[in-house]
């Protein structure tokens, strides 16, 4: 039996939904969901000060990833303690997580057998089905990968479908950071299509991009969805003023309204993983509440 690692909280995801949480013996310190794994110890922690404004935050990061460093550590001494066999990292983001980069040097000192490394690379939807398949085949258990990427595949084709009914498709703004301000991209546009939105900023499969104000009020959307990358919505209604206090906000359409919302972004949008469908369910019951009700309102995202 594997004993297994892994340092992203979409890892961790990925790894209990196939069954096999018994055998996780260490985690990132973003891991927490299941609530079960926090009781496992943690292997990483910021180079940075989490605490302080968006701006403020941003700005430490760049230092960081401008020195070419990722902006993690990993106690490669617990590491090498736990002895695993299997560790699951990344290498889609240097902001996100442990990099692949990050772990080989932890384990760049250890004599004998070396651990499995699987690095995931999240760009579109379709990676996401990927990676968990590549999880399930590195812990010898395709046919459970294949059971849990159809069965997730099946309820976002139903969304889907039940969206391309829709009357109308609301344009939608999806912000991943506020300031500075950042659109959502990677997988985010097409959920944002297939909850039967028309997505406005971000193309799917790539980075999420940088964008200013200027353009937010341009396309003035239908619907503005803020889910700040690694922040809970109480944490991210912190920065709001840095939109909420600008002089053209109120004329927006989507404030007048009132189809401006907040969504987990910690928890959902930003973690490609196995709640890769309670995104899309949240999508939908914003986009077409007329369609749906999956009773996400006030835990996964709420009205401003």
């Amino acid at each position: 039996m594997p004993r297994i690692v892994t340092l992203l909280p979409s890892a961790t995801e990925i790894v209990c939904a196939l069954g096999f949480e018994h055998q996780l013996v260490g985690r990132s310190h973003e891991c927490d969901f299941p609530r079960s794994v926090v009781r496992l110890p943690a292997l990483t922690e910021p180079k940075f000060n989490p605490e302080g404004t968006s701006a403020e935050i941003d700005e430490r990061v760049k230092t960081i990833v401008g020195d070419a460093l990722s902006v993690y550590r990993v106690d490669a001494a617990r590491l090498r303690e736990l002895r695993p066999d299997v560790i699951v990292t990344q290498s889609q983001c240097e902001v996100c997580a442990v990099s692949e980069r990050e772990v080989e040097a932890a384990v760049a000192q250890w004599l004998g057998a070396r651990p499995k490394i699987v690095s995931l690379a999240p760009y579109g939807l379709d990676d996401i089905f990927t990676d968990m398949q590549r999880v399930a085949d590195a812990l010898d258990a395709r046919a459970r990968g294949v059971e849990m990427v159809e069965r997730i595949r099946t309820r976002l084709t139903r969304i889907a479908d039940r969206a391309g009914s829709a009357s109308q498709r609301p344009s939608v703004a999806m912000i991943e950071w506020i300031d500075p301000l950042m659109a959502a991209g990677n997988w985010m546009p097409t959920l944002v299509e297939m909850a039967g939105g028309l997505n406005l900023f971000g193309v799917a499969g790539r980075h999420s991009p940088w964008m200013k104000f200027d353009e937010l009020a341009a396309k003035d959307p239908d619907v503005i969805l803020i889910s700040p990358c690694g922040f809970s919505m109480d944490r991210a209604a912190q920065d709001l003023p840095a939109l909420t206090n600008r002089a053209e906000w109120d004329g927006l359409k989507a404030v007048r309204a009132r189809r401006v919302f907040m969504a987990d972004g910690n928890q959902y949008f930003n973690r490609p993983g196995p709640r890769i469908a309670e995104s899309l369910e949240i999508l939908a019951e914003i986009a077409h509440p007329e369609l749906f009700r999956f009773g996400h309102e006030g835990s996964g995202w709420r009205r401003l």
